[in-house]
């Protein structure tokens, strides 16, 4: 159960980010677990469950409601800081937006805080920009087009967000040190765990 319009990830993007133990993508949704009845965060460590007995929810309650309880590890209930909801009320933003050429502003307005405050509390809870995030959940997409669609890389391209080729080419390369045509070449579907983005400086157009 889940809505891949409103999240903004199919099942299998979103089954990649648990199996990478993303803790980009906590808070944007939780994994439960049919056959043990407990919900976690995308990055709990905990052995991983067999892809046919997993579900997904946006919300906490909706998985509560649902009869599943908090994985003990992970505590997916608990919030670890007093900033979490803008920092994951920014990060669900971006990622149901991330094929629109996003401003930090627009992220800023929707989260009803000025630019400069969320983009230095951004930093501060997660260790990356909210340039940074968007990139990776951009490029998060074009892996995933690029193994399990038969689209041109031009058309992953604009697919996954990017406003030119030539970023994409470079967005991708920096996240998996290769181009995305050797990506695709590579056949099976590459889950590595998430390590940060290199930063850079957040200005104009995300």
């Amino acid at each position: 159960m889940y809505n891949s319009e409103a999240a903004g990830l199919s099942f299998e993007e979103m089954w990649a980010r648990i199996i990478a133990c993303d803790a980009r993508y906590d808070g944007l949704f939780f994994t439960a677990v049919k056959t043990t009845r407990i919900y976690c965060r995308p990055s709990c460590r905990s052995r991983k469950p067999k892809k046919q007995n997993v579900t997904f929810y946006m919300q906490l309650d909706q998985a509560e409601t649902a009869g599943y309880r908090p994985c003990k590890r992970c505590q997916p209930e608990v919030q670890h800081s007093p900033w979490n909801t803008f920092i994951e009320q920014a990060r669900s933003f971006i990622v149901a937006h991330y094929r629109e050429p996003l401003l930090l502003q627009d992220i800023a307005d929707h989260v009803k805080l000025s630019a400069y405050y969320l983009e230095r509390l951004f930093k501060q809870e997660t260790n990356e920009t909210p340039r940074m995030f968007l990139e990776k959940v951009r490029v998060d997409r074009a892996a995933h087009l690029l193994r399990c669609s038969d689209k041109t890389n031009l058309e992953v391209c604009y697919e996954a967000g990017f406003q030119t080729p030539s970023n994409f080419y470079k967005a991708f390369k920096r996240h998996h040190h290769c181009s995305p045509g050797e990506y695709r070449n590579q056949g099976t579907p590459i889950v590595r765990e998430a390590l940060p983005a290199s930063r850079k400086p957040l200005g104009g157009m995300l």
